[in-house]
């Protein structure tokens, strides 16, 4: 049986492949004119996934969040568009080190059974750094013939799940997002700043050291054991704001060899529209 592949791929792995003009490299990156920027500058061969067209659904924030898992037979057409089949090699980065869009569109490719998709470790700027070639050109490719999508194979929670789960000692309820928006201190993108009650802060931003890059395998994994203490992966529930960072936790406990866990996608958007319990900072 081969070796199950790394989530994770370094910059320098990624320019020594032999079939590196074989791999479909997808940018990710979002944000403010990040489609513009692409065209302005992206690795050498890169096609361009954008999060709120190709990667969710734009509805009700009250119903699933702000970025809400699309429909399968949209997804089906979002890679098909994209060239990627159920035998393509694809490899993701975004400008944030994996921690934005890249690993949402990895979770997406592994929940519904493709194997062979990983996230480069430290992003575009590494890739650059470790002297990946980039371009302004958008080199052309074909599509390909319609990805079959029928179910999420990679555990999923909805609200009602959570509202069980928080304050029930058999689970664990991560929340990912910064200590401040999880303290209620600040909110940059929902309407309340706080957090789910019974929820408990793991910043995605730990899974990195101090150059942007994952930690090892061996460190995460022995942070998340401590975490975890040995809970059932179905008894854990990881979130964030809308559904996106809350992947790149997901994207490292996979790297530790941890079983993924359940995504809560609607995360606090959902929540805190909802008129659900939640944790607030008290004025003085």
């Amino acid at each position: 049986m081969a070796a199950k592949l790394s989530p994770i791929i370094n910059a320098e792995e990624l320019l020594n492949l032999s079939n590196l003009s074989e791999i479909i490299l997808i940018d990710a990156r979002a944000g403010i004119n990040a489609e513009e920027n692409f065209k302005i500058e992206h690795l050498h061969g890169a096609r361009y996934v954008d999060l709120n067209k190709d990667l969710a659904t734009v509805e009700n924030p009250a119903n699933g969040g702000r970025h809400p898992l699309p429909s399968f037979s949209k997804f089906s057409e979002v890679l098909s568009k994209l060239g990627i089949s159920p035998t393509s090699y694809v490899v993701i980065y975004d400008d944030k080190n994996g921690s934005n869009v890249a690993s949402r569109f990895w979770w997406m490719l592994k929940a519904i059974g493709h194997e062979q998709v990983q996230v480069l470790n430290g992003g575009l700027q590494e890739a650059i750094k470790a002297g990946f070639p980039v371009t302004s050109e958008i080199k052309p490719y074909e599509t390909a013939e319609n990805y079959p999508v029928s179910e999420w194979k990679l555990k999923l929670a909805d609200i009602e799940e959570v509202e069980k789960a928080r304050n029930n000692s058999k689970n664990i309820v991560i929340d990912v997002r910064d200590k401040n928006r999880f303290d209620g201190l600040t909110e940059p993108l929902d309407l309340i700043a706080g957090h789910i009650p019974g929820a408990i802060n793991v910043p995605f931003s730990e899974n990195l050291d101090e150059n942007g890059l994952f930690k090892s395998s061996a460190v995460l994994a022995e942070k998340y054991a401590a975490i975890l203490k040995d809970k059932p992966s179905e008894n854990i529930i990881v979130h964030c704001g809308s559904g996106v960072t809350a992947c790149h936790t997901l994207l490292a406990m996979d790297y530790a060899g941890i079983e993924i866990p359940k995504l809560y996608v609607g995360s606090w958007s959902e929540w805190s529209r909802n008129d659900r319990e939640m944790a607030v900072k008290k004025s003085e």
